[in-house]
């Protein structure tokens, strides 16, 4: 069964067109991989899942309910869709368990307010989840450590635990290992691999073709803002559309 389904999306700055009649489905608990060439339309997609951009034409449903029509980023969230940036967003200056427990917040109505922190970090049953978010991500003994002080590969373990604090249903991954050294991509893959197991459904857009393989059930390649090809990992390797016009050229973010 499709969690996400955009059907017919377009959409144009001026006289470009960004997306162009793009179709997808993203199947419940599937790691889906959307991969192409700078320029391709990618973030373009990505944000009309996420309220920041209205397609021209077509539509977005998760579970059955539109994600258009000025939905609000944090409904969006509240719907348990939940969006990971190529830099971490965390609260350098505050430790790590802070950190994941005002993430519990995001789904109250998206913006800060001193009060709701004053009183949640006073509730056991928060602290209680947000430690055991931490363990899950192998972070639990760096608990009151000021998050700034992380390596990158630790920093997205932290918004991991965030994002998981959130119950996700829907993760959406912009580029996660980004700028990280091989050793820290190996451990995000190990532990987007470990998420995977609570059925967390996640669409990863990715430039580096060994996390990719890793770890999707689907591959769409996007090409000037349309979708030239679909399938399994394999059938992606093989396909002359895709090395034309992307694994077999240059690589690039």
């Amino acid at each position: 069964m499709a969690i996400l389904e955009v059907r017919g999306v377009s959409k144009r700055f001026g006289g470009l067109a960004a997306l162009s009649n793009v179709n997808l489905q993203i199947e419940d608990g599937a790691v889906h991989a959307i991969i192409g060439p700078n320029g391709a339309g990618k973030s373009t997609l990505l944000n009309c899942f996420v309220g920041k951009l209205e397609p021209d034409e077509g539509y977005v449903t998760f579970n059955g309910r539109s994600l258009l029509g000025g939905i609000k980023p944090h409904e969006i969230n509240q719907m348990g869709v939940v969006r990971v940036f190529q830099t971490p967003e965390i609260f350098g200056d505050m430790s790590l368990l802070e950190n994941v427990m005002i993430s519990s917040f995001a789904k109250h109505d998206g913006s800060f307010k001193l009060n709701f922190w004053q009183s949640v970090s006073g509730r056991h049953e928060v602290r209680d989840e947000a430690e055991q978010m931490l363990l899950d991500v192998s972070l639990a003994d760096q608990r009151h450590v000021i998050a700034d002080t992380l390596s990158r590969g630790d920093k997205r373990r932290l918004e991991m635990a965030m994002c998981l604090m959130q119950h996700p249903k829907l993760l959406l991954l912009d580029e996660p290992t980004a700028g990280m050294s091989r050793a820290d991509t190996n451990n995000t893959i190990d532990l987007l691999k470990r998420i995977g197991e609570r059925g967390i459904t996640k669409i990863i857009i990715e430039h580096d073709m060994h996390v990719v393989f890793s770890l999707a059930h689907k591959i769409s390649v996007l090409a000037q803002g349309t979708v030239i090809a679909e399938g399994t990992p394999e059938e992606i390797k093989g396909n002359p559309k895709v090395q034309e016009a992307y694994l077999g050229g240059t690589q690039t973010s």
